[in-house]
């Protein structure tokens, strides 16, 4: 990338506040968070594990990452 290039980040494919289904499919480096993707974008949901399928409503949005909140687990 030359000087005064700029790097385009693609808008998140989520909103801050809605509620999505997700599925963890992976867990964070230090093991606290499940990890779900939406379209690719990576959304981090505190407290969860690996096979859980739940509903969270999201909190923040990074610049590549979400964090999720757990409204209903099954």
């Amino acid at each position: 990338m030359s000087y005064g290039e700029r790097r385009s980040f693609r808008s998140a494919p989520v909103n801050l506040g809605e509620e999505y289904e997700v599925d963890v499919t992976e867990k964070s480096y230090r093991g606290d968070a499940g990890i779900a993707k939406i379209e690719g974008f990576v959304i981090i949901v505190p407290g969860s594990n690996i096979g859980d399928h739940m509903r969270v409503k999201i909190s923040r949005i990074g610049r590549n990452y979400a964090i999720g909140d757990v409204v209903k687990a099954p």
